[in-house]
């Protein structure tokens, strides 16, 4: 009886983030390493689910990068980065477009579909939906990374017109003004069309706890001017650089609340947003 008890106050506990997030936008980045485990797919599926049945509007993006390296492996094109960004030539990108738009974008849509969903697989090119211009010029020595872009532009009405009755999932890639197919990272990526969206909510689920403080404890709310210290002082460094000050942007151009939480934790997505407690970071403003 306890066990029976102890879910229903689970649900109990829910039903206030039900209601104050009902009708409004999430956008939820997931990363390619979160993607490894056929059980944590799924359950991201579930949760996917789950937040639309209870009228929470979901626009999902998509990382691959693991699965794009093991793909170059298996063609014998050697994966080159600068600045934290994959180095794409011709031959790269067209891998990427392949894994991303084909591979990795399909599975989520197939698995959101068995599960009982409603899920529609798009790129940064349907719709005109993400335009970007070319990086050329990243790290210290200013290598010029080929066919990678930032996202400069968003349309999101191939997005309003599908949120009736679909879950987009959406593959980082875009095109420049002449048409050229561009590799985007997927934070900025994911980033830029929560505020478009005017989202209430950018979700990263990643392959790391959440953001921790010098002590190395997990630190559960992060206000805006104290991540922007614990950068300077180093103590937030590496590739969570990247993904805080992304969501400080996002923060600053209308985003509620940004969370950076482990992908890898089954269920974790619904474990941040439906309980009091959380299982990462949330930065706010």
């Amino acid at each position: 009886m306890q066990a029976l008890i102890d879910k229903a106050r689970v649900l109990a506990e829910a039903l206030p983030w039900i209601s104050r997030l009902r009708g409004r936008t999430v956008v939820v980045k997931i990363g390619g390493h979160a993607m490894d485990d056929p059980t944590t797919r799924a359950a991201f599926a579930e949760d996917v689910i789950l937040l639309r049945w209870v009228g929470i509007q979901l626009v999902v993006v998509h990382g691959g990068g693991p699965q794009i390296g093991q793909m170059l492996a298996r063609l014998g094109i050697e994966s080159r980065f600068a600045g934290g960004l994959r180095i794409t030539d011709a031959p790269t990108m067209a891998v990427v477009e392949m894994v991303l738009g084909g591979q990795v974008n399909k599975e989520l849509v197939r698995l959101i579909n068995q599960k009982g969903g409603a899920a529609v697989g798009l790129t940064g090119k349907d719709g005109n939906l993400a335009v970007a211009r070319r990086v050329t010029s990243v790290g210290p020595d200013g290598i010029d990374p080929g066919l990678v872009g930032e996202v400069e532009r968003v349309d999101v009405t191939v997005l309003t017109r599908l949120a009736a009755d679909f879950i987009p999932v959406i593959a980082p890639i875009a095109v420049d003004a002449a048409g050229t197919t561009l590799n985007v990272n997927a934070d900025p990526f994911a980033a830029r069309l929560a505020v478009a969206l005017g989202a209430e909510k950018l979700v990263l689920l990643t392959d790391v706890q959440g953001v921790k403080g010098a002590d190395g404890a997990l630190i559960a709310s992060l206000g805006a001017a104290h991540a922007r210290r614990l950068i300077a002082e180093g103590v937030i460094s590496g590739g969570m650089i990247p993904k805080v000050e992304w969501a400080l942007t996002a923060l600053a151009e209308g985003v509620r609340k940004v969370h950076v939480i482990d992908g890898r934790l089954e269920h974790a997505l619904l474990l941040e947003i439906f309980t009091d407690q959380g299982v990462g970071t949330e930065v706010v403003p």
